[in-house]
């Protein structure tokens, strides 16, 4: 049985200047969780854009260090995430072994909820006993 967690977050993101492809750009992603997750993460964004307005991808990894449901520890997300005209695909994915600590062997999918200008999140996830 899935575990599950939720709260809030803030996130800064910060283009980098490097950019060097036409359509693609690399952020960096800065959050601080609140709620069931309680910690930071640092991470790596890659994005797409196109000529098509809301049509759009991006790729990304950040670890987050903190606690989960007071288990201390840190662990790495992977995401993939698409828009078509409007349409949002979005899959954030623990990645396997990624888990430190209290969180070792943590694995589950991650949900981000915008809704009136602030970000939620939603986690089910399996600790082994």
């Amino acid at each position: 049985m899935a575990n599950k967690a939720a709260g809030t977050f803030e996130v800064k993101i910060v283009p980098q200047e490097d950019r060097v492809v036409p359509m693609l750009s690399r952020m960096t992603i800065d959050k601080t969780f609140h709620g069931d997750l309680e910690g930071t993460s640092q991470g790596q964004m890659l994005a797409a854009s196109t000529s098509i307005p809301h049509s759009a991808g991006y790729v990304a990894m950040e670890r987050v260090t903190g606690s989960l449901h007071g288990k201390q520890g840190s662990f790495a997300l992977q995401h993939t995430a698409t828009m078509n005209k409007g349409e949002p695909s979005l899959n954030i994915t623990v990645v396997p072994d990624s888990g430190t600590d209290e969180l070792t062997g943590l694995s589950g999918k991650l949900n981000i909820i915008m809704a009136d200008g602030k970000h939620s999140y939603e986690f089910e996830y399996h600790l082994p006993e």
